[in-house]
């Protein structure tokens, strides 16, 4: 069989792979990047998503290109029937070892700069329109509206549950809101699905999260 047969038959079974979980998507979902929630919940979300979606195609543009490279050395130098000499093992390629390096280098240092970029964007302070607490406790949030004194205690421990007594976050669209969060405990997330972000919450120590709600 020659060589570039022998690559198609090799090549076959990642290709039927991949259109086979491709089929499995939809093509809102192929430009969320397979984030979950919809887009535009908050100020913050698309900004979020663009990165995702540009970084993941950027590191799948680099896997194609390793993986077809290591795949065709596997193939075409391969030890064939009869031989049974030992290659080389001491041999360099200068522009390629260059290559590997610099290649590398430059893509950290871009995801450094473009997640520095948006994190300080995202975690900016802005003057707020409205203020919540949100304290984090074993096993629930209370939400504490304190610009209108109303205060909501959520749940408190115990073994059942039901869904109908799950703590709700309410919040006014278009609005800037200022949420700070606090743990009466231990360390906690608050990640609400939809806005693409979550938060640390540390005892003795205050965090905040600034957006807007936009749906």
């Amino acid at each position: 069989m020659l060589p570039k047969r022998r690559l198609k038959w090799a090549a076959l079974p990642i290709v039927s792979l991949l259109l086979i979980t491709l089929t499995g998507c939809t093509p809102e979902e192929f430009s969320r990047g397979f984030l979950p929630g919809v887009g535009g919940v908050t100020n913050h979300t698309e900004r979020i998503r663009e990165l995702w979606v540009g970084s993941w195609l950027v590191l799948w543009g680099v896997g194609i290109i390793a993986w077809a490279l290591m795949f065709y050395a596997i193939i075409v130098y391969r030890r064939r029937k009869g031989d049974n000499e030992i290659p080389p093992q001491l041999r360099y390629n200068m522009p390629i070892e260059t290559l590997f390096t610099v290649v590398p280098f430059i893509l950290v240092i871009g995801f450094f700069a473009l997640t520095a970029r948006d994190m300080e964007a995202i975690e900016k302070p802005v003057a707020s329109d409205y203020r919540i607490e949100v304290v984090g406790k074993q096993w629930s949030w209370d939400f504490n509206y304190t610009d209108n004194n109303v205060f909501d205690s959520g749940i408190q421990y115990q073994e059942d549950g039901t869904e109908a007594e799950l703590p709700t976050l309410y919040l006014p669209v278009d609005r800037t809101i200022e949420i700070d969060l606090i743990s009466r405990d231990v360390i906690h997330s608050f990640w609400v699905i939809d806005f693409l972000y979550k938060k640390d919450v540390f005892p003795g120590r205050v965090n905040k999260m600034y957006f807007t709600p936009q749906v």
